[in-house]
């Protein structure tokens, strides 16, 4: 690659203040690297601007010249000012695989409901296993082993978690762990509809109880039904026009239970108060959105905050009757770009 650049130098086709070609090569192979051309640009004005003495500024030229004269100086001068010092560093993601991508989906809820003394009224799940094949097919092509333990009590999920907390990830760069599940504010539950806190579940890996994953992003997704007050089937009206029935209703975790260390990210359905979707044929809006963006935007060199975004948008979009709206809200101490190479 060294040696295309030194022959496109060469050729007048690069230089320092002449990247369009190179730039319009990667805006078609790597979006990040585009960026960092950007940026590097951006460096290039400011370290250019250093150089012209502060008495200079609006003393000479026309007005072209003292405006540009005057925006360096804002750019020098600005806190928020690009260098190399700023540019946001990426977690290493080159370990085979990348690391483990655990998936807990409960579906069937016939103990909760058989439970004594105290039976609750947790429906089963339709749909959830839509949700999962599209987790396991994304996540295998982004190099990660994908382990599914289905319809778990919630001792079992604790027993889990627990298995992985204890392996050693440090030939990995990444641990992601999948819940879907109902649930209510700051808890999941076991098909035994006994409950486990999230913040339980989150805390198991901080550097303390897993030093392996220290400095490593640790990803957590949830999409956790709603318990007791389960809505009635209603019907949604598709992009195509087509509808779906029997959408249920699923309700949000709040993001207090990230621990407070670096390298967590959350990713939640929806937000407080409100509730998401789950169909019984298609899976979950979230789940779906969060699986179709990985899918296209990881090949194209974009991070995990950019998808999200971008799966936020997607999902806000979408209207359940026409008036019921679903927004979901990720949560984070990450401290560098995540990005999920597929090469």
């Amino acid at each position: 690659m060294l040696d295309v650049f030194i022959e496109m130098e060469k050729k007048g086709i690069l230089g320092e203040d002449n990247l369009s070609v190179l730039k319009n090569l990667c805006r078609e192979i790597n979006v990040s690297l585009l960026r960092r051309i950007e940026e590097y640009e951006l460096n290039l004005s400011g370290r250019e601007e250093v150089l012209i003495p502060e008495e200079q500024k609006g003393s000479t030229g026309g007005p072209k010249a003292q405006a540009r004269g005057q925006a360096l100086s804002v750019a020098s001068d600005s806190p928020g000012h690009w260098d190399e010092s700023s540019w946001l560093e990426v977690y290493k993601m080159t370990s085979q695989p990348r690391g483990v991508c655990v998936i807990l989906n409960n579906h069937s809820f016939a103990k909760a409901r058989a439970a004594v003394p105290k039976p609750k009224d947790l429906k089963d799940r339709p749909g959830t296993h839509v949700d999962a094949v599209a987790l396991r097919r994304v996540f295998q092509k982004l190099h990660f082993t994908v382990a599914e333990h289905r319809d778990l009590m919630a001792d079992e999920i604790r027993k889990i978690v627990d298995i992985y907390r204890c392996k050693d990830h440090k030939a990995r760069d990444c641990f992601v762990c999948c819940i879907l599940s109902h649930g209510k504010k700051g808890i999941v539950y076991g098909v035994d509809g006994e409950e486990v806190p999230i913040q339980e579940l989150t805390t198991a890996f901080t550097e303390q109880n897993c030093p392996s994953l220290a400095g490593k992003p640790k990803v957590f997704f949830v999409q956790a039904c709603q318990g007791n007050a389960c809505h009635k089937g209603v019907t949604v009206e598709t992009d195509s026009g087509q509808q779906d029935s029997s959408i249920e209703t699923d309700t949000r975790l709040q993001l207090d239970y990230i621990p407070a260390e670096a390298d967590f990210l959350l990713g939640m359905a929806t937000l407080q108060d409100f509730i998401s979707y789950r169909s019984p044929r298609r899976g979950t809006w979230y789940i779906q959105a969060l699986c179709q963006h990985l899918e296209y935007s990881c090949p194209r060199g974009e991070d995990i905050l950019t998808i999200l975004t971008a799966v936020n948008q997607e999902v806000s979009r979408k209207s359940c009757n026409k008036v019921e709206k679903q927004m979901p809200e990720p949560g984070f101490t990450l401290t560098k770009k995540l990005i999920f190479p597929v090469s």
